[in-house]
């Protein structure tokens, strides 16, 4: 069973979302941690349930095409609606397909050499040249990613926000990537934010913000929030 916690935030009754943090390649982790939803799920049912993965399913960890495939081509969690939001790691790495050289180069960096390795593209082959060996529902599925999802008292987004900034006026750049500004901040932003982008080895629970990014491709747990009521509960592979 699930430890459950008292929240900073709350959802409205009947209403339970399961929220995982960045993936990066972690193929094994991402199943188990499915098949935990699932199993919550039949031992504690819920009117109405919805999974979320903040972001960042490539580079970095070996098996970024088959964590895509998995999202793809099966029912991550049978009958539950599911909603993939964006993360920096897709951004970058569709400029970089786009032919954006400055992305390119950070993507390589950042993590890029381990996804174009999962689909059989060595980091030498000309830039122009790798779109190609990219499946067209692989793209698909990378450009579709959602930005953020708000419910209840909480929002669910990649990086964080600029505080002091109405949700309707923060940037892309800062939903996708912000860090210190947000992570160091003790403002009420008037929802808690549930995030990921940020790696430590435990989730992190403050009164305005909740980190699921455990670092999951270097030797961490991949974490899932279980988020009910005013409850909040954790899931790890």
């Amino acid at each position: 069973m699930i430890a459950l916690r008292a929240a900073p935030a709350t959802l409205p009754r009947g209403r339970r979302i399961y929220a995982i943090g960045d993936i990066h390649g972690s193929i094994a982790q991402l199943r188990d941690l499915h098949g935990q939803i699932a199993a919550d799920l039949r031992v504690r049912p819920v009117a109405s349930a919805l999974l979320i993965h903040l972001g960042d399913y490539v580079d970095k960890g070996g098996d970024s095409r088959a964590v895509l495939d998995h999202l793809i081509e099966t029912d991550p969690v049978p009958g539950i609606d599911t909603l993939n939001l964006t993360g920096n790691h897709e951004e970058t790495m569709l400029a970089a397909l786009d032919g954006d050289g400055a992305a390119a180069a950070d993507w390589l960096w950042g993590g890029g050499r381990a996804t174009l390795d999962a689909w059989g593209v060595s980091a030498d082959t000309p830039r122009e040249d790798w779109p190609q060996h990219f499946a067209p529902q692989h793209l698909r599925f990378l450009r579709r990613l959602h930005l953020f999802h708000q419910e209840g008292g909480y929002l669910f987004v990649h990086a964080g926000i600029r505080p002091g900034i109405a949700l309707e006026d923060q940037s892309r750049e800062d939903l996708l990537r912000i860090r210190h500004d947000f992570l160091g901040s003790e403002r009420d932003h008037g929802i808690v934010v549930v995030h990921g982008h940020t790696a430590g080895f435990q989730p992190v629970v403050r009164d305005n913000r909740i980190c699921l990014d455990t670092a999951a491709w270097s030797g961490g747990p991949l974490t899932c929030g279980v988020f009910e009521g005013a409850t909040l509960g954790f899931l790890q592979a």
